[in-house]
């Protein structure tokens, strides 16, 4: 990271809600092939998040404890803040001397930039404008919310926006949270209505949704651009008689990881 911190672009994609057993049974089924074509051997990575619901894991993810490997550690991470006695900063950790990741990028010549989505990012509320105060440039509409099913099409209308009036000699990182995965989802599934309700199904078929747009945010980002596309947590449909998130389940706890470079 040290060689791509002020070389590139950075990309950090949340695909809020996503449950690792569904993207990958979906990528093994061909089910998304955008974001089979851009992850590493086309899966995705298993990793445990750092908080069961979006604030916690995205205040974690922006203070530079990303989603952890599943298998045993130590590991590494990409970006830390110093601090001593870290047993997870490596020589190719990119450290810095600041509270959260855009502060430090933004030391360093970076305009940081947010499209928020499910409401941990609309600034309706104190509590929802921590993560987006963390930015130079955040946006939120009602449109990149939750209940739009058109949700990540208007967010990526957005972010074409931020990237393309960005000089040519100043880095940026943008941040985008897509909402279209969380609840209510039932919309994204063929044939079902308010009243079948949020299912595993309707979750699978977000996930296609995204799938099929999301192409166009990677095409109009500058190269090179490092990217991370990851959850920030699961929910569950009825496993054990869970529903939702913010709770300890293998499936809240479980979500998929992917870095790559666009170039």
């Amino acid at each position: 990271m040290n060689e791509i911190i002020g070389s590139h672009d950075l990309l950090l994609v949340t695909l809020d809600t996503l449950r690792h057993d569904v993207a990958a049974e979906l990528a093994a089924a061909g089910d998304t092939p955008t974001l089979a074509a851009h992850l590493p051997g086309g899966r995705w990575e298993e990793r445990h998040t750092p908080g069961s619901f979006t604030f916690a894991a995205h205040t974690a993810m922006l203070a530079g404890f990303l989603p952890t490997p599943a298998g045993p550690g130590p590991h590494p991470r990409l970006f830390a803040g110093r601090f001593p006695g870290s047993e997870t900063t490596a020589p190719g950790t990119w450290t810095y001397d600041a509270a959260d990741l855009p502060t430090a990028l933004a030391a360093i010549g970076y305009h940081t930039a947010c499209v928020g989505g499910v409401g941990f990012f609309n600034k309706r509320t104190p509590l929802g404008s921590v993560l987006p105060g963390m930015f130079a440039e955040s946006h939120w509409e009602p449109e990149f919310g939750v209940t739009d099913p058109a949700s990540l099409e208007h967010q990526i209308d957005r972010a074409a926006e931020i990237v393309a009036r960005q000089p040519p000699g100043r880095r940026l990182f943008l941040l985008l949270n897509v909402s279209a995965l969380h609840q209510p989802n039932w919309f994204h599934l063929e044939g079902a209505g308010r009243e079948h309700g949020d299912t595993r199904e309707s979750h699978a078929a977000a996930l296609r949704y995204v799938d099929r747009h999301i192409g166009r945010l990677f095409a109009l980002m500058r190269r090179p651009t490092f990217a991370i596309v990851c959850s920030d947590h699961g929910t569950a449909y009825g496993e054990d008689g869970h529903t939702g998130h913010r709770l300890g389940h293998e499936v809240v706890w479980t979500v998929p990881y992917g870095e790559f470079t666009l170039q």
